[in-house]
This record gives structure tokens, sequence and C-alpha cells, in this order.
């Protein structure tokens, strides 16, 4: 393995912003690991782990090591006749798998589709879409303390998921290297199109059988007319979580915007849509030189040039300040400000 020096992270990162690691590595396998962990100037350097680089904006240059995990592979560790546990390296693309599973018939993943990066980066971000959170089908997830090197498994309730959240976010924040993750997928045939966009797709295309390759083919659909491709204008998808308010407050703002439409969460809260609040904001499609929000999607920030990690920033700053003065609700980053 090779530790390179001052290496660029632009084609590292889907926002595609110009920033520098002082030291640069990518690890293949648990031999990597080792030679990490024997590595002296390791040791005192400031790490980040970084895996398809889809939820992580650099505002700076990073003065330390980045290490990009591309550890691989996909095992059966058990399964019935009515479910399967599967062992899936971090470093595997997460599309692929969503495809993978829905050829082998597998349930669980498929409204899941199209989400950009890795599945060492599901559990740490518990992403979600169209009705469904990855923790529904983690089993445990296994990984490498960067303080010891010691391996560990965290089962499903160990992770502390929540909302775009999970342990790994927060106590654990930079301390560990995700190194697989086990999902525990239904072989029974089980789908789920709740998530009102999904209905309306199958409403409109009248489609009498409605599959797990059916649901992949509706999401795809449905987030790639929403959606910009990253190839072509940087972003890193949904930049802002949807903010959970008070019952009062939601009737007080849908008193006046009769049009807004709540999630429950539990008895005493509501969950509403960001993107609702910045197009009501009046912000939907604004640009300012090279950061604009997407014409199509109003959670999305775009970078239409050239544009610095730092200019994005505070792009976002002025987004959440317009939305807090309007509303009164505080809307937070989904996307990770390195």
């Amino acid at each position: 393995m090779i530790i390179q020096k001052d290496t660029s992270l632009k084609q590292f990162n889907t926002f595609h912003v110009e920033a520098f690691a002082k030291y640069f590595c990518e690890i293949q396998n648990f031999d990597d690991l080792e030679y990490l962990k024997e590595n002296e100037q390791f040791k005192n350097e400031r790490k980040l782990i970084l895996g398809g680089g889809s939820n992580i904006l650099f505002e700076n240059d990073f003065n330390g090591i980045v290490i990009k995990n591309n550890i691989g592979g996909i095992n059966i560790i058990s399964e019935t006749d009515e479910d399967i546990i599967i062992e899936v390296g971090a470093g595997h693309d997460w599309d692929k798998l969503v495809e993978q599973t829905i050829n082998s018939g597998y349930y669980g993943l498929e409204n899941l589709s199209l989400i950009p990066g890795t599945v060492g980066a599901s559990p740490i971000q518990n992403i979600g879409a169209y009705g469904v959170e990855v923790k529904d089908v983690i089993e445990s997830v296994n990984f490498v303390s960067l303080e010891n090197f010691e391996h560990r498994t965290f089962s499903n309730s160990q992770c502390q998921f929540d909302y775009r959240n999970s342990i790994f976010k927060n106590e654990l924040k930079d301390k560990l290297i995700v190194t697989s993750v086990l999902f525990n997928l239904s072989k029974v045939e089980k789908t789920n199109i709740e998530y009102t966009a999904l209905q309306n797709y199958f409403s409109e295309k009248r489609i009498p059988k409605i599959t797990a390759n059916e649901i992949r083919n509706a999401v795809m659909e449905i987030r790639r007319s929403k959606l910009p491709d990253p190839q072509i204008f940087g972003n890193a998808g949904s930049f802002f979580k949807n903010p959970i308010i008070s019952n009062g407050e939601y009737e007080k703002i849908k008193s006046k915007y009769p049009d807004l439409n709540g999630y429950k969460v539990n008895d005493n809260s509501i969950k509403i849509p960001a993107g609702w609040l910045i197009e009501k904001s009046g912000l939907k499609g604004k640009r300012f030189g090279n950061v604009g929000i997407y014409e199509k999607q109003a959670l999305v920030i775009v970078n239409y040039g050239n544009a610095t990690g730092v200019e994005i920033v505070e792009f976002s700053k002025m987004i959440q300040n317009e939305v807090e003065d309007k509303f009164n609700v505080k809307i937070i980053n989904e996307v990770n400000i390195i």
C-alpha cells in the first residue's frame, strides 16, 4: 500500500470541490489495515475515512491522512426459507449491492436504489429514502477501532440509529473504520410503497404486480427526474435534513400554508419537508455565482462551476437563515462539512 502526499481530493467527492489531503491512501483488505497500524506516521495524524464521497463537503484542505475504504466482498452468513443474512464489505458500491440483492430474489433494499456511496457509509448516515431506512435491515456492523485496531461488532440496537444518525456520527465519530455490514433480507415477497411518490407512480402506471424490481425502477425514475447527475453538476444529494417540529409549531405553519404536509414521528412531533420550507422561502432555483439550488429539487445545492467549499458552506448558511427568518424553523445539514 502506498501513502501519497499532498493529494487532490477533487475526484473523491461528488461536489467536485478542490481540496488537498496532507496524506492519502486506499485500503483493500485487512493487511492494509495492519500496515497502517504499524505505521508510526499514521498514529500521529488526524484521520478521515472516505467512502464514495457522496455525503461530504471539503471546506478546507485536510491536514491529516485520508483513508479511502475499498474493502469489498459479499458472503452469505446464514439463511432459511424466509430470510437471508449477508455480509458485505464496506467498500462495495451501494447501488450495485441493491441491484445484486434484487437479482438474487431478496427484498429489503429496493427503496434505497440509486443512493450514491458505499456500503460502509450506510449505517453511519442511516441512509433512507421512499419510506425505508437502512436500519430496518441491518443486522450488525463490523468495524476496527482506529485507537487500538481492535475488531468489534455492534448489533443493530448498539448502533443507536436515529433519523440520518447513528452512534458512528456521535460518540464514535472519526474513531473507527467500518469493515463490513450484515444485512437481514427477506426471501419472501415484501414490498413497501407507502411513500406518496411511489403510490402516485404505481397508480399512474397501473402496474398489476408490484415487485422489488418494479420498485427499483420506480425509485430510479423518480430520483433521476428530480436530482442532478453529480458527473454533470457537483452535488451531494439532499443537503439538509427534514426538520422535526412540535405539533403546535406544525399547526401554526399549517394555518398559514394549508399545502404543508407533515409525517407523524410520535404523539408530539411531526417531520416536515425541508425542501418545501426552502421553496416557500423563494430560494428554489436561485443561483449566486458558481453555487445554486437545483431548479427541480430545493434540497439540493449544486456546484455549477468551480465553486469552493467555503462558497458552498456560506450559501448553505444563507439558506438556513432565510428559512429560520420566515418560519422560525432551523434546518440542519445532512452533508458532513470537513
